[in-house]
């Protein structure tokens, strides 16, 4: 179990750690928290006054006055480094002076870094170099010298406090009224999960200067400051959709799948003895509803849908990537419980396990490390169309809870998907005219479609309503039949790949279409047939 930071930090103090680093952007928050557990005998046994250092301030003493000649960082370590007292020493921003993506490093700091680690290590009185930083960034020199630190984000109680400190100092003065019970309380304090100190303040601050009133509508004010949060990451992406489950056509085994398992990240399935769901690996033939089930799946579960664009995370500096991942995790735990969407993962880690300096390797080794071991609610969705592009250390059980292959749709399935598609384009009287989309034309036009995809459908819907607004008059059952038979389908252009997909979900998938609409005359080699 995860050791909260306090009792980590303090135990890093008294065993003397000579040089720590804390990589977060809460900058007076960490230094706040970092005084408190210095300065505490029971915790540490021997308090230590903390000295903080800037490029801009040079370096402050404990008592706020700052020492002449340290604006240099060569000269404040060497200041601190004379210092024969006890003392934490707070350095922000060093990470540019030590790490710039060139060698060789600014080696003078780096052998200064090592000086002094040594010196602590081995000198008389308790002494901790700390660097603070929002990256991390070190050179091969200083890895074995300092000892990484996790700072978490605020946790409940911590927002708690601030949410009721902003309610007392605004609800005091006759301006804002607050109509929220215990249960409302809980929920913006849960909305505002994945945020820093400042970004909660901020995100409570707008929701109480939207209106004269606070309530449960202002939520969706939290949410969209966690959307700047997600946006800001680079990789991740806060995908607002009102796609629903009714809205994907066929896919009765999936989306059954997927229901049943909804609640089951919350406290009562743990006391029913369930594990949280790891995730869904859905691959198969494209356009037949993958993404569109990602989307839905996130409305039905009532949960934030992250998109994962891998392809990002190795775009930037030399040496970004691993990072770039790191954080994108550590967001998505923090935005938990959650779905993570990685839509076609296997180009996000095609040639992965090599032949790019081993960035690559580490990086897919962090991510399956992560889906291991995660003991947070991120249940991870993939997508994925080509079979030859997933490493097999992704398909290993333990992964994800299932594999499912979503094949071209059958008869019973075109029939719903034909019917969400006609609904949806019917839905003004002026397209609709006096076209009657029931059993025969449905019938008919999944007939005429054997082999499209959900996608070719979508396509064929589309084709026609453009012949019918050519002509300003309502969609007819012509149009839709002459907008079919215009489309060249992929099982006839992509006939050999879609057959050796089935050949290969044979015994290694799951079928996404129920047993009950399966076309065992149509397609012999989809899996389970």
């Amino acid at each position: 179990m995860e050791r909260p930071f306090p009792e980590t930090f303090a135990q890093l103090l008294k065993a003397r750690f000579p040089v720590l680093y804390l990589e977060t952007h809460e900058e007076q928050r960490a230094l706040h928290k970092i005084a408190l557990i210095a300065g505490n005998a029971d915790l540490v046994r021997v308090p230590r006054p903390v000295w903080s250092w800037t490029i801009t301030g040079g370096l402050i003493q404990p008592d706020g006055e700052a020492r002449s000649n340290t604006g240099r960082v060569m000269d404040a370590l060497k200041a601190v480094q004379r210092l024969d007292e006890p003392g934490v020493f707070v350095f922000r921003d060093l990470h540019p002076l030590i790490q710039d993506g060139h060698y060789p490093q600014n080696m003078e700091v780096v052998r200064m870094l090592r000086d002094i680690a040594h010196a602590f290590r081995t000198g008389r009185q308790p002494r901790t170099l700390v660097l603070l930083s929002p990256v991390l960034s070190l050179p091969a020199e200083l890895a074995k010298d300092i000892t990484i630190v996790d700072f978490p984000l605020p946790g409940e109680a911590e927002r708690g406090a601030l949410l009721d400190a902003m309610i007392r100092s605004n609800g005091g003065t006759g301006r804002l009224r607050i109509d929220l019970d215990d249960v409302g309380r809980e929920r913006f304090v849960a909305a505002a999960a994945g945020l820093t100190m400042q970004e909660a303040e901020n995100a409570f601050a707008r929701a109480m200067a939207n209106d004269p009133v606070l309530d449960l509508d202002d939520l969706d004010i939290v949410h969209d400051e966690k959307r700047q949060t997600v946006r800001k990451s680079g990789v991740l992406e806060f995908v607002t959709t009102g796609t629903v489950l009714d809205d994907v056509g066929g896919l009765a085994n999936l989306k059954s799948w997927l229901v049943k398992r909804n609640g089951s990240w919350l406290p009562e399935a743990a006391e029913f003895g369930l594990p949280a769901p790891r995730g869904v690996l859905i691959t198969g033939v494209p356009g037949c509803g993958k993404s569109l089930t990602a989307k839905a799946m996130s409305a039905v579960w009532n949960l934030p849908l992250l998109r994962f664009d891998i392809g990002r995370v190795f775009s930037g500096l030399v040496g970004s990537s691993e990072h770039n991942m790191r954080s994108a995790l550590r967001i998505a735990e923090a935005v938990a419980p959650c779905v993570l969407w990685v839509d076609e993962i296997e180009k996000g880690f095609a040639g992965g396990t090599g032949g790019d300096s081993g960035t690559g390797a580490r990086v897919f080794g962090t991510f399956l490390t992560w889906m291991q071991e995660k003991n947070r609610p991120v249940f991870v969705i993939a997508t994925a169309n080509d079979f030859d592009g997933l490493p097999p250390e992704l398909l290993r059980k333990g992964r994800f809870d299932e594999t499912f292959f979503v094949d071209l749709p059958s008869r019973e399935e075109r029939v719903d998907v034909w019917r969400v598609h006609l609904l949806r384009a019917l839905r003004h009287p002026r397209v609709a005219g006096e076209l009657p989309v029931g059993a025969g034309l449905l019938g008919e036009l999944a007939g005429l479609t054997t082999g499209y995809s959900g996608a070719e459908i979508e396509q064929a819907v589309t084709v026609a309503l453009f012949d019918a607004f050519s002509e300003r008059r309502p969609l007819s059952r012509d149009d839709l039949v002459r907008a079919v038979m215009s489309i060249v389908p992929l099982s006839v252009t992509q006939a050999e790949r879609i057959d050796a997909l089935r050949a290969w979900a044979r015994n290694r998938a799951v079928s996404a279409t129920s047993t009950d609409d399966w076309d065992l005359s149509d397609r012999p080699g989809a899996p389970g047939r």
